[in-house]
């Protein structure tokens, strides 16, 4: 079968692209670099949230300097440190420690200065309950930083626990029909703990699409349409990055009407604890 949402990513030094890409405004790299390594490169029309992912590192954008930027060792130690990059700017970045960097991306007009997000800025959460309970960062997003500029890109982190389910009941964003739902494509980035684990992630359409693949380290899930579910494997906790792009950045999604009771037990599955 010819698969066409999800990849693995390589993972080496320097900047790993995507093999391919099915989405029309967002993309995605991830930058490894050993202590003392320089990458150098520009925005062009497009606006990055460079997320660091673990280590320590310092940026030069468009002329403005942010030293040591990152404190967490990997993406399951912490709330991150994130750099803003807008459109048009040249970039440098010299890793401090060893360092991750993921970089979403989306087409960008918006003009403003580049800014750090520290941690403090990132809202933190629990989405849904008992075996689809998992918790959430926000990263960049209309909704937690609404002082925050930027065009397109909803930024955040997910972390499913050991055995649970994400994303459910699963949903989509296929058109703008506000407050309900809105045109977004979605691009999950994964990690998975211990690294050796794995999960599930289901992905379908209303025309009767379907792919199905293992989540493991440095997976990729790319949806410029369809609902979609994750499930941790017993024993192992899988995070994802995950970011949105579409025509405005008021964040709406439609549930699976078929599963959408799911969803309505959860004030009752909470006020028992669960």
């Amino acid at each position: 079968m010819d698969y066409r949402y999800h990849c693995y990513l390589p993972a080496e030094g320097g900047r790993n692209k995507l093999p391919f890409n099915p989405c029309r405004l967002l993309d995605f790299t991830l930058l490894r670099l050993a202590a003392g390594e320089t990458w150098t490169g520009e925005s062009g029309d497009r606006e990055i949230l460079a997320v660091v992912l673990g280590g320590t590192a310092s940026f030069t954008v468009a002329g403005h300097h942010f030293a040591q930027v990152g404190e967490r060792a990997d993406v399951f130690s912490g709330k991150p440190h994130s750099v803003f990059v807008p459109a048009g700017a040249d970039v440098v970045i010299v890793a401090d420690s060893a360092v991750e960097i993921a970089l979403p991306s989306a087409p960008s007009d918006l003009a403003v200065d580049p800014y750090v997000i520290e941690p403090a800025r990132v809202a933190s959460g629990r989405w849904g309950a008992a075996n689809f309970g998992r918790t959430y960062h926000q990263i960049l997003t209309e909704v937690a930083q609404p002082d925050l500029p930027a065009g397109r890109l909803i930024v955040g982190e997910t972390y499913t626990p050991s055995g649970n389910w994400s994303t459910y009941p699963p949903h989509r964003h296929k058109v703008d029909d506000l407050p309900s739902e809105a045109a977004h494509e979605e691009m999950y980035y994964f990690r998975v703990n211990p690294s050796d684990g794995f999960g599930i992630c289901r992905m379908y359409t209303d025309e009767g699409y379907e792919e199905n693949f293992t989540v493991r380290d440095h997976g990729m899930h790319m949806m410029p349409e369809g609902y979609h579910t994750v499930v941790s494997a017993p024993g192992y906790i899988t995070y994802y990055l995950w970011f949105l792009a579409g025509t405005q950045r008021t964040q709406g999604a439609r549930e699976d009407t078929d599963l959408a009771w799911v969803g309505a037990t959860v004030p009752t599955l909470r006020s028992v604890g669960l």
